[in-house]
């Protein structure tokens, strides 16, 4: 494996009931890639929007290359295909790294999910198939997932999808629940590039909010 080398991939909800909170999902997610982009270390950004439908706008760039996300990529519109979304995304890496050189596969890898509702539109992944991809490549291969959640129970739709409860969040679905999630995910993804165990610690301010202002 290649040593300081990190493989991100963002899983980003853009179904139409995000309409409202673009400006604030591209800000925060602009703001976190740039403060990555000072952090030592090498990595590739993957990022997947998705809706009915997943469309991959970077595809395993290298980070100083990411370019800003706008609203010409992040359109809302459609339902939430979030079991499509992940399935794919892990599919794809982990073909990558499967026929790739050893010493070219990322020493880390991590999948970052967002979204603001409960699946309901996919069509070519199940649940069951997802949660055995996820458990592969944590066991296997030490991958690591993080799962926020808006209305919906976060950490039970997690667990679904195997993903420990850990490493989920329930966040407000508004503009400061955005960008508290994002304080918040890049500190997370700061910790992972430096080989720093990803326990509870980094959802505390995610919770807060939520506790102190869901309705």
């Amino acid at each position: 494996m290649k040593k300081d080398l990190t493989e991100l991939v963002f899983i980003l909800d853009r179904s139409g009931s995000m309409s409202g909170l673009e400006a604030d999902t591209i800000g925060g997610f602009n703001s976190m890639i740039a403060k990555q982009k000072k952090e030592p270390g090498e990595a590739f950004v993957s990022t997947v929007l998705f809706d009915s439908y997943s469309e991959v706008i970077h595809d395993r760039l290298k980070l100083e290359n990411v370019p800003a996300l706008t609203e010409k990529e992040y359109q809302v519109c459609g339902c939430t295909a979030l079991v499509d979304a992940i399935g794919g995304a892990i599919h794809h890496i982990a073909n990558i790294h499967k026929y790739a050189r050893p010493e070219d596969v990322p020493e880390h890898t991590m999948l970052i999910i967002t979204t603001d509702g409960m699946e309901n539109a996919s069509r070519h992944y199940s649940i069951e198939k997802v949660r055995s991809m996820i458990e592969t490549e944590k066991e296997k291969y030490g991958w690591e997932f993080l799962f926020l959640g808006a209305n919906i129970d976060a950490i039970e739709t997690a667990r679904h999808i195997g993903i420990d409860a850990d490493h989920a969040a329930d966040y407000c679905c508004d503009s400061a629940g955005t960008a508290v999630n994002y304080e918040c995910l890049n500190k997370a993804v700061t910790a992972f590039r430096c080989a720093a165990p990803i326990g509870a610690a980094w959802k505390k301010d995610i919770e807060e909010d939520y506790k102190r202002r869901k309705k």
